[in-house]
């Protein structure tokens, strides 16, 4: 455990817990538990809570700050086995799942942990702090292959460049830690680049994604989740890039689509019908909530519910 506290100021808190639609009734999963922000307000409203994170830590946090629910379940794994978790627990259905997706503040706060670009710190960025590391991707991957990383996770249009560079870099010495990352980095960006917001922003974000398979298993969990909800269940999804809104509102899109037959066809043969319908389009911070946590301005909150 780190001796630092662990904070975590939940972004949409009171959308989320609204677009969940508590009552005693309800067995409720969040799989991003982190901090406990938003579990302690579902624990206090539903019937039954299983609490995941994939980092020892938030769940060691967990247990001290939810320990005086009676209802809450707290597990350290990986929200994308939503379905082995719950057989494991005896659980058939469950009425809602929030997701919180994205890095903690308690990660990026705690440089030891290597997720900040702002302070030196090993390279790890590990959120369950096992399996690859972002040392093993920035040392071992060939340059093409962290080109396509960096460009396709972080958006980013020097990846080419930054690629080329970390791979000369590394030939004289492996690259260690955060900031000798973000030298390279730089040193990889015309000037003009370097004064719209910091330059490491986006690849370290892809090569997170990389480390933790954020995407890869987000689609999947979303599918699995729905298997598991109860008609009339929610899945509500904070997001904070357009990677994750988009891998979202694709697949609620998916589920709340009717026939797909062409529509010169006079009647419908794909007996394809929705599986259930958007609580809303999706939602975002409200200018005050952004100037108090500047990390929210990003996010996306959307919701769908269950035929």
């Amino acid at each position: 455990m780190s001796d630092m506290p662990f904070v975590h100021k939940s972004v949409l808190f009171d959308e989320a817990i609204e677009a969940l639609q508590l009552d005693s009734s309800k067995t409720v999963v969040d799989g991003t538990a982190g901090g406990g922000g938003h579990s302690r307000e579902i624990a206090k409203r539903a019937g039954r809570l299983i609490a995941i994170d994939r980092d020892p830590d938030a769940a060691a946090v967990l247990r001290e700050r939810l320990g005086s629910f009676g209802n809450v379940t707290i597990v350290n794994g990986n929200f994308a086995d939503i379905k082995s978790i719950l057989a494991s627990l005896g659980i058939e259905q469950i009425d809602g799942m929030l997701l919180d997706l994205g890095v903690s503040s308690f990660q990026l706060d705690n440089a030891k942990r290597g997720f900040s670009f702002h302070k030196d710190a090993p390279l790890d960025m590990r959120m369950s702090k096992s399996g690859v590391s972002a040392y093993d991707v920035v040392n071992t991957y060939d340059e093409a292959r962290l080109a396509d990383i960096i460009y396709r996770y972080g958006e980013e249009r020097y990846s080419r460049s930054i690629a080329k560079n970390i791979a000369l870099a590394r030939q004289e010495k492996p690259i260690k830690t955060t900031l000798e990352l973000v030298d390279i980095i730089r040193s990889s960006m015309p000037a003009k680049e370097l004064k719209k917001g910091h330059p490491a922003r986006k690849t370290f974000q892809a090569i997170r994604i990389e480390v933790n398979s954020e995407l890869d298993s987000l689609k999947s969990a979303l599918c699995d989740a729905f298997d598991c909800l109860a008609p009339g269940g929610i899945i509500a999804v904070i997001t904070f890039h357009s990677l994750e809104d988009r891998i979202v509102k694709e697949q609620f899109a998916e589920w709340t689509r009717g026939c797909t037959c062409p529509k010169e066809f006079p009647v419908c043969v794909c007996g394809n019908k929705p599986k259930g319908r958007l609580e809303f389009k999706s939602k975002a911070p409200s200018q005050r909530e952004i100037e108090e946590n500047p990390r929210a301005h990003s996010a996306r909150l959307r919701a769908f519910i269950k035929f």
